[in-house]
C-alpha cells in the first residue's frame, strides 16, 4: 500500500509572514508564544519578526514552560529578557497569569502563535483567554496565527466543563477533546461572550492553507514540535486527554520516564493483572502492554513525579487505530479498572481530579460499584450534541 504523500499546509504565522504583513507593518507589536511558534524553515516566529523591516517587537508574554520551552511542568516563571532577541519577556505562568497595564504599554497589536495540543485542560487555551480579554478590555487588536490541531479536529469527546470547576486547566465550556484549532476557540470566545464582561479585542484570525480537519500532525509536511516538555510525540497527544486524568490519583501517569502519559502504573499494581482486566474492556483502536518503570525528575521536564526513584509496575498505552481510539473512554477504563481491582490503595485528589475532568460526575461514578463506563459516557451525549451545534458556527476548515 502507497503511503500519501503528506498535505502541504502553510501556517498562520507564514500568511501573515508573506501575505498579511500589512496587519503589523509600523507597529509596535506584543507576541503571546513560546517555543513552538517555528516556521517551516525552523526559524522562530520572534526571531523572524525581529529581524524584519517595518516592525517592532516591544514585547513577549510566555505561558506554561516559558517562552523558549525549557522550563519543567507547573514551574512558576519569572520576567527576563529573551536570551537570544533582548526583548523584554512577560510570565504569564506564577504570580501574573493576565497581562497588565504595564505589560502592555505601548503595544498597538497582540499576536498568538502556540501550538495546542487538543485537550481542554492544556494551559495554553487559558493564556489565550486571558490575554484576549486584556486585549479586549484595552481595545488592542488581536491577532491569532492558527497552527494544526496535532490529533485532528474530527473528534469530541469528555463531559463540558462545570463552571463551578473552572481553573487555570480548564477555562472554557468545552469538552475534554474538543476537535478545534487554536484560532476557532479564540473565534468560538468571541462569538459566545465567553470573556468576563463579554468584552472582546478587535479580532483577526489569519487562517492556515493546506490542512483539513482529518489530518493528524503526521499526515501534514510539518515537523513534530513538542508542544510542552512532556508530550513527546504524535502518539503522546493522542493519549493524553485520557491519561492526563490519572494526574488526579496516587497512580503515577508515567512522568519523570522516557514514555509520559503512556505509562501509568504504582509499586502496588500488579501489571498482569491490571493487563488482563483491560484487555477484557476490549477498548478499541489501542493495545495494552505490561511495563515496570522508575520515575526520576529532571530539570527541564518534570521537578515532582509521583513514586520518585521507586519502582513502579502497570501498563503501557499503544495506538494501534487513531480513528477508533477513543482517549477519555480508554482513560475511564483504567480508572474503574484500578478502582476494582485495587480499593484499598487508589485513591482520588478531589479537587485536582475533578478540575481535570470538568465534572463531579465521574468521580462520583467511581463511588459506585454499579457504575460502568458506558453509563457514564453516555450521559455525557446531550452535552455533546449541544458543543457540537455551537462548534459548527465557528468551523474554518473542512
Amino acid at each position: 500500500m502507497t503511503r500519501k504523500s503528506p498535505a502541504t499546509v502553510q501556517l498562520g504565522s507564514e500568511v501573515l509572514l508573506r501575505s498579511q504583513f500589512d496587519l503589523i507593518r509600523g507597529k509596535r507589536v506584543g507576541v503571546v508564544t513560546n517555543h513552538s511558534a517555528l516556521l517551516h524553515d525552523r526559524t522562530h516566529l520572534v526571531d523572524a519578526l525581529v529581524s524584519a523591516k517595518d516592525v517592532h517587537v516591544v514585547a513577549l508574554f510566555g505561558p506554561e514552560h516559558g517562552i523558549r520551552g525549557q522550563a519543567p511542568d507547573r514551574k512558576e516563571i519569572k520576567d527576563e529578557l529573551d536570551p537570544r532577541t533582548g526583548v523584554p519577556t512577560f510570565s504569564l505562568f506564577g504570580r501574573t497569569t493576565k497581562p497588565t497595564s504595564r505589560m502592555l504599554k505601548g503595544i498597538d497589536i497582540l499576536l498568538f502563535d502556540i501550538q495546542d495540543v487538543g485537550a481542554r485542560f492544556y494551559t495554553y487555551i487559558t493564556t489565550l483567554a486571558l490575554t484576549m480579554e486584556a486585549a479586549g478590555e484595552r481595545e488592542i487588536p488581536y491577532v491569532v496565527l492558527d497552527r494544526p490541531n496535532p490529533i485532528a479536529g474530527v473528534l469530541t469527546e469528555g463531559p463540558i466543563l462545570e463552571e463551578s470547576l473552572k481553573s487555570f486547566v480548564g477555562w472554557l465550556p468545552l469538552p475534554i477533546v474538543h476537535g478545534l484549532t487554536i484560532g476557532e476557540i479564540a473565534s468560538m470566545m468571541a462569538g459566545e461572550g465567553w470573556l468576563r464582561g463579554k468584552v472582546h479585542p478587535p479580532l483577526h484570525i489569519i487562517k492556515m492553507k493546506g490542512w483539513r480537519r482529518k489530518l493528524y500532525s503526521d499526515e501534514t509536511d510539518l515537523p513534530w514540535i513538542r508542544p510542552s516538555p512532556s508530550i513527546r510525540s504524535l502518539h503522546t497527544a493522542l493519549v493524553y486527554p485520557g491519561t492526563c486524568l490519572i494526574e488526579g490519583t496516587n497512580v503515577s501517569e508515567g512522568r519523570g520516564t522516557e514514555h509520559p502519559f503512556e505509562y501509568i502504573g504504582a509499586p502496588w499494581i500488579q501489571s498482569r493483572i491490571l493487563l488482563n482486566e483491560l484487555n477484557s474492556r476490549q477498548c478499541p483502536g489501542v493495545v495494552f502492554g505490561a511495563v515496570s518503570f522508575t520515575p526520576r525528575s529532571t530539570r527541564t521536564v518534570t521537578t515532582d513525579s509521583k513514586y520518585e526513584s521507586e519502582l513502579c509496575h502497570g501498563i503501557s498505552l499503544n495506538v494501534v487505530d487513531r480513528r477508533q481510539f477513543r482517549p477519555v473512554a480508554t482513560g475511564m477504563h483504567v480508572l474503574f479498572s484500578l478502582r476494582d481491582l485495587y480499593p484499598r490503595h487508589f485513591q482520588i485528589k478531589t479537587r485536582r481530579f475533578d478540575e481535570l475532568v470538568g465534572s463531579r460526575e465521574v468521580r462520583e461514578a467511581l463511588k459506585k460499584d454499579h457504575s460502568t463506563v458506558e453509563q457514564l459516557t453516555a450521559r455525557w451525549d446531550d452535552g455533546l450534541q449541544q458543543f457540537k451545534k455551537i462548534r459548527s458556527k465557528y468551523l474554518c476548515y473542512r
